[in-house]
């Protein structure tokens, strides 16, 4: 095998960024992702974020390397045939449709079972496929605000503040991939399929799970704290003479090693702050006494002279910067695609590195309806005729 999901056909019916998310890891490991579109506007998504001199979204073409893009009517009896014929030769089926809606057409999973017993057909949604909150309309930052994310995300001084990114929907198609790849597990073993329900408020509570515990411990309400940590200190950023400092001592040896590194090898043994537990008893006194002592120095020093004791510490770049970082560029971690109209783009390779199957990113995002006919051709068999007479009947919407 060149790739691990090599053989794998995912009918990726999904749009925005949850469901696509998902798929983009798949087919960056080998998986044939058919990404399926309506006709007319296709994925919302297509229509968000910053786009070129082409009119494509540099949004939609991050997302959706890797697949293969059709346009079907599901409303129309003869693209809802397509559709059950690709079914029969699939995999995995995903989608983020509100709750019921691919039933209501006759697709759900129970009508897709009866096709194929085999399917892996995984659902994301807002909040689940039951309980009394699963018809809500749900994207990320009402996710954000109802799981508690926001609550605990903002400045010191309590204004709260969305994730940078759409943290519930990203954390919903890592784990929507994850499930799909325990249950291609099981699918192997034993052919059978099965349903997967994945939330975006459970991937949330998932993140928030350390907080959670910590307020069953003690009944305290977490809070925005900046960049700080409730957990553990110092954990946080600090400014500089020149631009702000992260800095993690994660451990009591850390703290051990970090005090005499910054020449105040008497903190170490001060009761307020002899371990972790004393540090947070007395957080607002040492934190001032740090900020004092790294405002003494520029970044650049205190980098070198954190990095020589071996403690964790990292500047604050922005994306202009990171895009341009010596290890991103040593990894490789951007790569270049060509696109079919945008030209060549550039787009963050896979994260995840197999020494035997590597990901790869291998095409570009498609255009609208880009692979209809050769999918169609491929998969089902069909010659130009059929296709002449399933285009006419509106199978791919309205001519």
């Amino acid at each position: 095998m060149r790739q691990a999901l090599e053989g794998i056909t995912v009918l990726d019916l999904s749009h925005a960024l949850a469901g696509p998310f998902c798929s983009m890891m798949l087919g960056d490991h080998g998986a044939d992702v058919i990404k399926i579109e309506p006709p007319g506007g296709g994925d919302i998504s297509r229509a968000w974020g910053s786009r070129g001199t082409s009119g494509d979204a540099g949004y939609f073409i991050s997302l959706h390397r890797n697949k293969r893009g059709i346009v079907l009517d599901l409303k129309n009896p003869r693209g809802k045939e397509l559709f059950r014929r690709l079914l029969e030769r699939a995999d995995v089926v995903l989608e983020n449709y509100r709750v019921g809606a691919l039933s209501k057409l006759g697709l759900g999973y129970e009508a897709a079972c009866e096709v194929n017993p085999g399917i892996i057909y995984c659902s994301i949604s807002g909040f689940g496929q039951d309980g009394p909150y699963r018809d809500r309309a749900a994207l990320d930052l009402i996710l954000q605000a109802e799981s508690g994310m926001i609550s605990v995300t903002g400045s010191a001084e309590g204004a709260t503040a969305r994730a940078g990114v759409s943290i519930a929907d990203m954390t919903a198609g890592l784990n929507a991939a994850f499930a799909i790849m325990a249950a291609l597990r099981v699918q192997e073993k034993t052919g059978r399929g099965q349903h997967i329900d994945i939330s975006m408020l459970e991937g949330q509570l998932a993140l928030l799970g350390t907080m959670i515990g910590d307020y069953f411990m003690d009944g305290q309400v977490p809070r925005p704290m900046g960049t700080a940590y409730r957990s553990l200190l110092p954990y946080q950023t600090f400014h500089t003479q020149t631009r702000d400092l992260a800095l993690a001592v994660g451990s009591e040896k850390l703290w051990k090693d970090f005090c005499p590194a910054i020449g105040c090898p008497e903190l170490a043994e001060d009761p307020r702050y002899r371990t972790n537990q004393d540090r947070r008893a007395n957080r607002a006194s040492l934190l001032q006494r740090l900020q004092e002592v790294f405002l003494t120095r520029s970044y650049e020093a205190w980098e070198a002279i954190l990095l020589a004791s071996g403690i964790p510490v990292g500047a604050i770049n922005d994306i202009g910067q990171v895009v341009e970082h010596p290890q991103v560029k040593a990894r490789g971690s951007l790569v270049e695609v060509q696109h079919a109209r945008a030209g060549k783009v550039r787009i963050v390779g896979p994260a995840a590195r197999l020494s035997a199957t590597p990901a790869s990113v291998r095409s570009a995002s498609p255009l609208m309806g880009q692979h209809t006919d050769e999918v169609m051709q491929q998969v089902l068999g069909l010659d130009a005729a059929q296709l002449g007479e399933l285009r006419a009947a509106g199978a791919f919407g309205k001519s």
